[in-house]
């Protein structure tokens, strides 16, 4: 028998992902077998499993916490927004289709076979399996057909503990109006819950908790304090992208519309000698900076045009007459070129668009998607890089023969004359310590960070916080027998 347990939300981002991170490494610390579950994920930040697919960033971390590889199993429905009403569906780690929000929710039924298959096939390989949900089971009006929230719990057979977020206010209003309007056979569903993001003193919430224990009947699991660290963790949700604060060499990257990939950023960030400054919509590319880089996109074809409806294409052409150093990686990369065609209509009406012309390089837009999990070289000083491709398109021209990384055999980006612009289509290579030291060392910036070392210490970091918070123990005891076949 495995165990499992869901934890869900009062409401959008409470925090369920960072804490079923640190629920997995404090069980996993303790001899348990933890696998991370999502059935319904929506995010642009997707990560490269082990099987040739993807799931959201957020299940990638959780299974490092857990001591595992990602798996599609881990969330085998991700939605990847294209545009303000409309995602690609990945069902299972592969492209189902590309639905408008009403059309969604009239597949959904036919999605519940598919992740009840993986999450019970993750299950076989586990002692426990900690079940993350999506949004909040208070929003009643999307319970018809759900596989998010209750609507999973219900066909799993899983109970679900509940985590309001104080640092918003009104958290008893959270809980206990969620208990209210639920039915009352999911409302039953719910064992115990959490108060998540308390800054101060957490004895001055005491009276505000055994209001939420008398009003709804659960027992607490624990006030949880605002965890500081969190920032060193990669972040999967849009929102979660913030400039920080570091040293004098500065990466300033534009804020896309459809940014996608965006942990790239996330060791730059960490580098105690780099600043990074996110520039939202409206406000021009500081004249300081050291490198621009631009990331993915999941709609290169749009946020292109977002890019010059900002001006910042003014503002690049600068930064490149000042000597300043540019680097594009996938949707970023494909941008900086001559053009972009899109002769099928894959990324809306068929299109031919001019770039930004800053590498002699075509991109042509292609149905097949290109996932991989990549190992790489990087020429200039032969440092092993690790990354993944998870891209659309194929991208040709002289300044190929300029390429700064080689995949096997294969010599993989672009770079100007000058080599002070460069492209490619490998995600995550700054996470390799070796490969982003000599990088930022090009640049005349120094690298002091072992990354993998630093994100192992703040997972191991979380679930100390989680086990001095909260009461795993209680919590374990509430999860509930999932029936498997034999465990591989």
């Amino acid at each position: 028998m495995t165990r499992a347990i869901m934890i869900q939300g009062a409401g959008s981002n409470v925090g369920k992902s960072m804490l079923v991170a640190g629920m997995a490494r404090a069980y996993a610390r303790r001899g348990l077998s933890v696998a991370p579950f999502k059935p319904q994920n929506m995010s642009n930040n997707a990560a490269v499993t082990v099987d040739g697919g993807e799931i959201g960033r957020a299940q990638a971390l959780q299974a490092l916490a857990a001591y595992r590889a990602p798996h599609t199993d881990m969330n085998p429905v991700l939605l990847k927004p294209e545009s303000d009403i409309g995602a690609q569906v990945i069902v299972q780690g592969r492209r189902f289709a590309t639905l408008r929000a009403r059309d969604y929710a009239r597949a959904k039924p036919q999605l519940l076979a598919p992740t009840l298959e993986s999450f019970h096939r993750i299950a076989a390989t586990a002692d426990l399996v900690l079940v993350e949900g999506a949004g909040s089971p208070a929003e009643i009006n999307l319970r018809a057909g759900d596989i998010a929230n209750m609507g999973f719990a219900e066909a799993a057979g899983v109970p679900v503990i509940l985590v309001g977020d104080i640092d918003r206010g009104g958290v008893i209003a959270q809980v206990v109006g969620t208990q209210a309007v639920l039915p009352p056979q999911d409302a039953a569903r719910i064992k115990a819950f959490a108060i998540n993001k308390f800054r101060g003193d957490v004895s001055l919430f005491d009276e505000g908790l055994r209001e939420i224990v008398t009003r709804t009947g659960w027992p607490s699991l624990g006030v949880v304090p605002w965890f500081s660290d969190a920032w060193r963790l990669p972040a999967e949700d849009v929102m979660d992208i913030a400039s920080t604060k570091g040293g004098a060499f500065k990466v300033v990257v534009p804020r896309l519309g459809r940014i996608a990939n965006f942990d790239d950023l996330d060791p730059l960030s960490s580098e105690p000698g780099v600043s990074v400054e996110i520039i939202g919509a409206g406000s021009p590319l500081p004249g300081d900076a050291d490198l621009v880089l631009i990331p993915g996109s999941k709609s290169t074809i749009a946020d292109l045009a977002h890019f010059r409806a900002q001006g910042w294409d003014i503002d690049l052409a600068a930064h490149i007459r000042r000597g300043g150093h540019v680097l594009g990686i996938c949707g970023g990369y494909q941008m900086l070129g001559q053009r972009i065609e899109d002769p099928d209509g894959i990324e809306g009406p068929p299109a031919s668009v001019p770039g930004l012309g800053h590498l002699d390089v075509v991109t042509v837009m292609k149905p097949e998607k290109r996932l991989a999990l990549t190992q790489a070289t990087y020429l200039e000083t032969g440092d092993a890089v690790e990354g993944y491709e998870i891209h659309l398109g194929e991208t040709i021209g002289p300044d190929c023969a300029h390429a700064w990384l080689r995949v096997g055999d294969r010599p993989e980006g672009a770079a100007s004359a000058s080599g002070r612009v460069r492209g490619a289509y490998l995600h995550g290579l700054f996470a390799s310590d070796a490969f982003r030291a000599a990088f930022l060392a090009g640049l005349g910036a120094r690298s002091d960070l072992s990354y993998g070392a630093d994100v192992e210490a703040t997972l191991d970091a979380l679930a100390a916080h989680l086990e001095a918070y909260m009461d795993l123990d209680l919590l374990f005891s509430l999860s509930a027998d999932i029936p498997t076949q034999s465990k591989s």
